[in-house]
Parts: structure tokens; sequence; C-alpha cells
């Protein structure tokens, strides 16, 4: 078995994102900003012009996303979470439903390090609560590593994306 790094993996969607943003910064954002940079070099003095200036400084931000987009997307290992066959278990595309220690009910679903999104409830796979949670079942009880100290909880619930059919 080959190991292979925890960051690497995302799901289709976050594939799918990750391939608009790119094709968005290719074909839109960076040819708009060329234009500005060509008109701005147009009107002479460099030195002391704002537009060429912003408009350079912009090109190099895109051209840097653009790269660190391409790598990734190069790079990845995409997960289905729909064709997970062990569904009574946590893994990689989970959503998961626990207890802490106050009966306050919690769910998260565990995606790849560069499509989390706390505010939608989407944890990174490399997270403290996603390590606690993984390959664990329902009723089981973990104990979770917090800033505030070890903090014990319990699974209420798995769930996965449907099988999409052939």
């Amino acid at each position: 078995m080959v190991d292979t790094p925890l960051s690497r993996y995302l799901s289709p969607r976050g594939a799918a994102v990750m391939r608009a943003e790119l094709l968005e910064l290719a074909q839109k954002e960076r040819p708009k900003i060329v234009e500005i940079v060509s008109w701005a070099a147009s009107n002479g003095d460099r030195s002391e012009n704002a537009d060429y200036q912003y408009g350079k400084r912009r090109l190099r931000e895109i051209d840097r996303r653009m790269r660190f987009l391409g790598k990734r997307l190069e790079n990845a290992i995409i997960v289905d979470p729909s064709r997970q066959t062990v569904r009574d278990r946590v893994f990689f595309g989970a959503t998961v439903s626990y207890l802490d220690e106050h009966d306050d009910e919690q769910t998260v679903t565990i995606l790849g390090v560069d499509e989390s999104d706390l505010i939608r409830g989407e944890v990174s796979l490399v997270s403290p609560i996603a390590r606690a949670l993984m390959r664990t079942r329902v009723g089981d009880e973990v104990i979770l590593q917090t800033p505030g100290g070890p903090v014990e909880i319990e699974i209420t619930e798995i769930t996965y994306p449907p099988e999409e059919a052939p």
C-alpha cells in the first residue's frame, strides 16, 4: 500500500470548484488584467503609474494562484464519498453527527484541506475533530483533544451522499 498525504484528498465537488476557479482566472481575470497593464504601459512613465503597478502585482497574484490550483489538481487524489462501500464507519466524505459532554449536537462533513468550510460545517480531513472521528461507528465514544482540554464525544449518526446510478 502506498502512503499518500491526506492533504491531497479532494471530493469530486471540491475538484470541480478548483477547476472552475482555474478556468475563470485563465480565461477571464488574467486577460482582463493583461489588457489593463498594456493600456497603462502605453501611457508612458511606469514608475508613477498606479494602474500599471497594481496590474503587475495583480498578475503575479493570479499567476501564483493558477500555479497553486494547477499543482493541487495535478496531485489530487479524488475520492467520491458516494461510492463508499463501508457506510457504518467514518471515512472521507462522511457527514457525522455527535454529542458532546453537554449533550450539544454537532454535525460535520469531513472533506479535503482545500475545500473545508466551517460555516457550512465542513472540516478538513487533517483537523483534530476529523482525526478523532475517523473509523468510528455510531455509538462509539472518543476523546477529542481541544485547546480547552479533552472532550468526550459520542457518535450518533453517520451518512454519506447517496450512490449515483451507473
